[in-house]
């Protein structure tokens, strides 16, 4: 049915202030009858006459009226429908299904769509689906950041309810009124972008920059040459920073403070820090080359929090092996380089000072708790068996938290168990630990620095006191407020750097052989018999447990393998697949055996005696996960390879679990990495 209009408002009652006029001469009449009938009769007369005319006038004027004011109307919006036109803030209206149904000029230029344009928003905008739009719910208005045609917009959608524009109006009833329009607006912001990239691109960056092997680089050249080899590394490092328009200060002799503008952090990205490189060029007869460590801070609120960053990436950096460039932001923690190996440092200075802040924390507690990785190995098991002599040496009640031992140490733990010398609650488990924990206790990590791959994780959070003793290179996951943090990746094992503390912590200290077999064992199982990241320092640390007591028939004896296990071994090495003619890539089928990861770590050892191959991979299905191990010799470092996957480890030893994968996905994954490391030159 054809709706009516009707008038409303001000305009109504202007119109029929006439009538009301002649009510009141009626009520006027009236009264005047009361008094004289004959004047009353006179103005009835009128009265009538009044009426006659007003009426007349009222319903002959009021189509006209009407018709005047739709006629202005028209004008009226006519203009603001031409403002509209003409204004140039993109401008667009659609109907409660998306369809476009008036556009001005700005909005098509934007779009390059001629006038009249009336399909789907979504066929201009691929992202502003119909369920994005604003519906008939609370939800009045709705915003989204857009790219088009290399411009960036901010779109702006808001609903105009029919029935709340009609109620609005002067002149029209709302009543009958329903459905929606939707306005749009686009807002361009690519020059507002474009300075605020500019302003990032030129915000603070600080880097730090340590030398590695400062004092051993000078002490393989001739002394009248050492100055030389300086002012070449700082003219080097100088030179790399002015062309990337930094500024380097020498803070010492061997660290750098730099400061650059953000943009050039991507071009050294980029450039995957050449900087490791160039320097190992510097060479006037010095026997070794030197590496650096680099620690970059970005994005940080201030700029000492830039400058924190920075030194939390270099301490990272040092801790990883050195000769590497780690960046720090407030989301994430890069890695670059890190291809060479460690050096051992020949001194022991360091190893004295950690081992009498040790005695002090220790004789500060009550208790000492010890603990390992997950699902330990010997030289976690060796290393904290070194510790609790440590502690019991010093008067200390000390266990040692173990819940399960697996096969590749139930020789050690059995030399413990049932045996008069030793407490039975030498060894606990991890929920007896948390009773244990408290103020007065001391908790020792051993040959492990990622808190979420410890014996047990949870007893972290109840120790005040924490000490770190670890030999992997530290990654993006470190445990954190440790009162006392001792991690060099150029040791062997954690076994070795527990045997010199044992050297400092207290004089002449008593070793027993089962002691002594448990550290030594450590260090032959982690070095491979002597042959991997074997150092001075070493064999020094296996000359005293040697003295004190090891034995190594009786260790050899100890870890002498079961038939199955060696078949498994074989199996994995004999069905081995060389990939991209350096890669040995095999399966570990050793699910129905006691420890079928350390089987699989073995047969990985082993891989690495065919000739050609530069880095092996054994993968293992264990209890619904993918366990990785990976080894190297000196070519490859598996532990960036490992860390791309969600693990960690060594340069030449490394490992990683996947959860929710098959073998075959596992492998693809692996290939796949790396693949895009070898595009990318990083191994």
């Amino acid at each position: 049915m054809k709706k009516r209009i009707r008038l409303k408002g001000r305009i109504k009652t202007y119109i029929q202030f006439s009538i009301y006029l002649g009510v009141l001469l009626c009520v006027v009449d009236a009264a005047i009858c009361m008094i004289d009938y004959r004047a009353g009769l006179l103005l009835g007369v009128f009265t009538v006459f009044y009426f006659v005319v007003t009426l007349a006038m009222y319903f002959y004027n009021k189509p006209v009226i009407m018709n005047e004011l739709i006629s202005f109307a028209t004008e009226y919006g006519q203009i603001q429908r031409k403002l509209l036109r003409d204004m140039e803030l993109p401008y667009a209206l659609l109907d409660d299904s998306g369809k476009v149904i008036w556009t001005n000029i700005a909005f098509e230029n934007v779009v390059h769509q001629p006038k009249g344009y009336n399909k789907s928003i979504t066929g201009l905008f691929p992202t502003i689906t119909k369920d994005r739009l604003p519906d008939e719910s609370e939800v009045d208005e709705a915003q989204y950041e857009l790219e088009y045609d290399g411009c960036e917009y901010v779109v702006k959608l808001k609903k105009i309810p029919l029935k709340e524009m009609a109620e609005h109006s002067d002149m029209i009833d709302a009543e009958g009124y329903n459905g929606y329009l939707i306005a749009m607006y686009l807002f361009d912001e690519t020059a507002l972008h474009i300075a605020l990239k500019e302003v990032d691109d030129q915000s603070l960056a600080v880097g730090m920059i340590y030398l590695d092997n400062y004092e051993e680089a000078l002490e393989s050249v001739e002394e009248v040459r050492r100055s030389l080899l300086i002012a070449l590394i700082d003219r080097k490092v100088n030179k790399y920073i002015s062309a990337l328009d930094g500024i380097s200060k020498k803070l010492e002799k061997d660290k750098y403070l730099v400061i650059l503008r953000k943009k050039t952090i991507a071009q050294l990205q980029e450039n995957r820090f050449d900087l490791l490189e160039e320097v190992k060029t510097v060479n006037i007869g010095n026997e070794m080359a030197v590496t650096m460590s680099i620690g970059v801070g970005l994005d940080g609120l201030t700029y000492a929090q830039n400058y924190e960053f920075a030194r939390n990436a270099i301490d990272l950096a040092l801790g990883r092996g050195g000769d590497q460039a780690v960046i720090k932001t407030p989301e994430s923690i890069t890695y670059y380089g890190g291809k060479s190996q460690q050096v051992e440092k020949n001194t022991r200075v360091k190893a004295r000072v950690k081992a009498h802040a040790l005695r002090e924390i220790i004789t500060s507690k009550d208790k000492v708790l010890v603990m390992g990785h997950r699902m330990p190995d010997v030289d976690s098991f060796g290393s904290a068996v070194g510790i609790y002599r440590v502690a019991t040496t010093l008067g200390r009640k000390s266990h040692i938290v173990l819940d399960e031992a697996t096969t590749a140490i139930q020789p050690l733990v059995d030399l413990f168990k049932n045996n008069p010398e030793y407490d039975d609650d030498m060894i606990i488990s991890g929920q007896e630990a948390i009773d244990m924990a408290g103020n007065n206790a001391v908790l020792v990590v051993v040959d492990v620095n990622k808190p979420s791959i410890t014996e047990c994780p949870e007893l972290l959070r109840y120790c005040k006191s924490i000490v770190v003793l670890d030999h992997h290179r530290q990654g993006t996951e470190t445990i954190e407020n440790a009162t006392l943090s001792y991690v060099e990746p150029y040791a062997s094992s954690a076994c070795e750097m527990v045997s010199e503390i044992l050297q400092y912590t207290y004089d002449n200290i008593k070793i027993r052989p089962e002691e002594a077999d448990c550290m030594y064992s450590g260090i032959v199982v982690d070095t491979n018999n002597f042959v991997t990241k074997t150092g001075v320092r070493t064999f020094e640390a296996a000359a005293f447990l040697r003295r004190s007591g090891a034995d190594v028939t009786r260790v050899r004896k100890m870890f002498r393998e079961d038939a199955q296990e060696y078949k498994a071994r074989a199996d994995a090495v004999g069905q081995a697949e060389i990939y991209r003619q350096y890669f040995a890539i095999s399966i570990c089928m050793a699910e129905d055996l006691p420890s079928p990861t350390v089987i699989g770590a073995q047969a990985a050892n082993e891989l690495l005696n065919i000739k050609g191959i530069k880095a092996s991979f054994v993968l293992t299905d264990y209890q619904g996960k993918i366990y990785v191990s990976a080894r190297s010799i000196d070519e490859v470092n598996v532990q960036i390879v490992m860390e791309r996957m969600g693990g960690g480890g060594h340069m030449n030893v490394a490992a990683c679990q996947m959860e929710g994968v098959g073998i075959a996905e596992a492998i693809g994954a692996l290939k796949h990495t790396i693949d895009d490391m070898l595009d990318k030159g990083e191994i």
